[in-house]
C-alpha cells in the first residue's frame, strides 16, 4: 500500500478524533453562500516521506500531478505571478483583473538579493549552493516577506523551504503555515517530492526525505463527512516515478519529464466545497 496513504488516514484520523474545533469563534474564511468556514484542527503535524522508497502520491483519490508540478514550476522556476503563466484554473478567484496575484509566491521567488557569491534570486541560489556548498546548513527559502505581504492576492501558505544533504541524498523540509487537508495536502507533497527529484537530479544527487511541517493541519465542518468517507477506501501501491534523465538544467524542465506510471487509485471526488 501507498505509505503517503496511511500518513494521510492516520493525519485526518487524528484531526477528527482529538482536533479543537472553531466552533464558537469568529473565523476569517467565508462558504460561497456566505455561511462562516468552521474547521476541526491539530496544531504542529509532521509527517515524513522517504522518497527513496516510493512516490507518495495519494491512491485513496487522484491527485492531479503534472497540474501539481506545473504550479510548483510556475513559482520555482518561472517566478511568476500571473495566472497566464499558468495551465489550470487554481489561482483565478485570487487574481486581479490583469491575472496578477500581486507580489505573491512567484514574486517572491524572483526578487534577487546580495548573497555571498553575488546577486541572484532564491531558486537560484539553492541551484548555486548544492553545487559548490551542498553539506551547508542555510540552503533555503522563504517567501513570506511581511513588507509585501499587503500587495498579496493570498498570503503563501507553504512559505519555506530547507534543503539538507546527507551523503548523497537531497533532503528538504516545507514549512506551511495553514492547510486545508481534504483539497491541498497532497497536492502540496507531490510539488516538493518533485522538486527534490529535479534538485537532486540536476545537483548530482539522489532524492532522500521529504519532510512537511504543517502548523494549523484542518478540516472544514463541510469537508469531514467527505474525510470519513475517503480515509475508509481502499489502498493501493504508489506509483512508478521517474524524471526525465536527458534533464541536466533545473528551468529545462516541464511537466512531461515526470513519468509517473502504474497509478491506480480510486475515483475522485467532484465538487468539493472550498472556503475563501
Amino acid at each position: 500500500m501507498s505509505k503517503a496513504d496511511v500518513i494521510f488516514v492516520d493525519m485526518c484520523r487524528d484531526i477528527l478524533d482529538s482536533g479543537f474545533s472553531s466552533e464558537g469563534q469568529k473565523v476569517r474564511a467565508r462558504w460561497e453562500d456566505g455561511t462562516p468556514a468552521h474547521t476541526i484542527k491539530r496544531f504542529g503535524v509532521v509527517n515524513r516521506y522517504d522518497l527513496s522508497e516510493e512516490f507518495p502520491a495519494l491512491t485513496l483519490r487522484p491527485t492531479y500531478i503534472k497540474n501539481a508540478v506545473d504550479e510548483m514550476l510556475w513559482i520555482w522556476q518561472k517566478k511568476s505571478n500571473n495566472i497566464k503563466d499558468l495551465n489550470s484554473g487554481i489561482w483565478d478567484q485570487w487574481a486581479d483583473e490583469n491575472g496578477s496575484i500581486g507580489k505573491a509566491y512567484g514574486y517572491q521567488m524572483g526578487v534577487r538579493y546580495q548573497f555571498a557569491q553575488g546577486e541572484m534570486d532564491q531558486t537560484d541560489n539553492v541551484l548555486w549552493q548544492l553545487k559548490n556548498t551542498p553539506y551547508s546548513r542555510r540552503i533555503m527559502t522563504n517567501i513570506y516577506n511581511f513588507s509585501d505581504l499587503s500587495e498579496m492576492g493570498l498570503e503563501p501558505c507553504a512559505y519555506s523551504m530547507t534543503f539538507n544533504v546527507t551523503g548523497d541524498r537531497l533532503n528538504g523540509i516545507l514549512n506551511q503555515r495553514s492547510q486545508d487537508v481534504l483539497t491541498a495536502n497532497n497536492w502540496n507533497v507531490v510539488q516538493y517530492a518533485v522538486l527534490i527529484h529535479m534538485m537532486a537530479q540536476v545537483s548530482g544527487f539522489k532524492a532522500g526525505e521529504l519532510v512537511h511541517v504543517i502548523a494549523d493541519a484542518h478540516i472544514y465542518d463541510r469537508h469531514m463527512d467527505i474525510v470519513r468517507e475517503l480515509i475508509e477506501r481502499p489502498q493501493y501501491p504508489a506509483p512508478s516515478f521517474r524524471l526525465n534523465p536527458d534533464v541536466e538544467n533545473f528551468y529545462d524542465f516541464t511537466p512531461d519529464d515526470v513519468i509517473i506510471t502504474d497509478y491506480v487509485k480510486n475515483p475522485q471526488i467532484k465538487n468539493i466545497p472550498v472556503a475563501i
